[in-house]
């Protein structure tokens, strides 16, 4: 390997990435163990935690999996020192875990903002912002504690940049009679984030701890409906979705010492949505 390449290298690094059982942070996991880190996930369940250690083991990487809920503060305290005494000092954290309104959601949580539930509300926030609040929190301090720096990459969203575009979603109402409205809270937390990332950038910058933002645009998945497809994709102006994998190379970037001198920032890989 030659030095420019060792750059993008993260050979013992200890990476955990929250909500890595499937999807998304599956995928990041592991492309991280690719470039050589031990990787650490958590989910809300053993069920899901068992189901991560299996596909992390049929494709030959060993995983360590806890069972953790990202909302809840000394669950996220006791999971952080145990991962401390199990695997090592976490090295990059990638706060992946959270959860969105889908078009398939039940009217009584994806209606007119008049009518909201406050505890959805709560819910989503709680989970998307609170929860990488409680995880920065937990890993930053013993950063900080070590002495040896580290990389945050906190998972941001088009919709945190920009309102979601509810033209996209009104063929529910046409085929159904009820609307769909995208909801207000994953907007609402997702914009918080880069405050967030912002503001951790700055009060950590000289103890070596970089945090950053990466900002994904739709992920394609096999249980979406053909016309939301079509919308969203006559949207987009790669005329495409994501695919799961297709953040990897930023977010090796992000973790990676070829991005020393990069906090505080926003990287968003969009396909093109917000260059209209």
């Amino acid at each position: 390997m030659n030095e420019f390449m060792k750059n993008f290298s993260l050979e013992g690094k200890i990476a955990f990435v929250t909500g890595a059982s499937y999807g998304i942070g599956f995928a990041i996991a592991s492309a991280y163990a690719a470039a050589g880190a031990t990787i650490v996930f958590n989910d809300i369940n053993q069920e899901l935690v068992n189901k991560g250690l299996a596909a992390y083991e049929e494709k030959g990487i060993k995983a360590h999996g806890y069972v953790c809920d990202v909302t809840d503060e000394e669950a996220v305290q006791k999971t952080v020192a145990k991962i401390r005494k199990e695997v090592g000092i976490i090295d990059i954290l990638v706060n992946n875990a959270g959860i969105d309104t889908q078009p398939s959601a039940p009217p009584e949580v994806s209606g007119p903002f008049e009518n909201f539930p406050e505890e959805v509300f709560r819910e989503v926030v709680d989970v998307n912002l609170v929860g990488t609040f409680l995880c920065c929190q937990a890993v930053g301090a013993r950063m900080v504690a070590a002495g040896k720096g580290g990389s945050i990459i906190n998972i941001g969203s088009i919709y945190g940049m920009l309102s979601p575009i509810q033209d996209i979603y009104a063929y529910k109402k046409e085929r159904t009679g009820i609307p769909f409205i995208k909801p207000v809270a994953y907007s609402a937390a997702k914009s918080g984030i880069y405050n967030l990332t912002r503001y951790l950038a700055t009060y950590w910058g000289k103890s070596g701890i970089r945090v950053n933002t990466l900002t994904p645009a739709g992920v394609w998945r096999n249980t979406q409906d053909e016309t939301f497809i079509k919308n969203f994709t006559e949207r987009m102006p790669m005329g495409r979705m994501s695919q799961e994998n297709e953040y990897n190379g930023s977010l090796i970037f992000l973790a990676s010492q070829a991005s020393s001198f990069m906090t505080g920032s926003n990287l968003v890989v969009d396909g093109g949505w917000t260059a209209w």
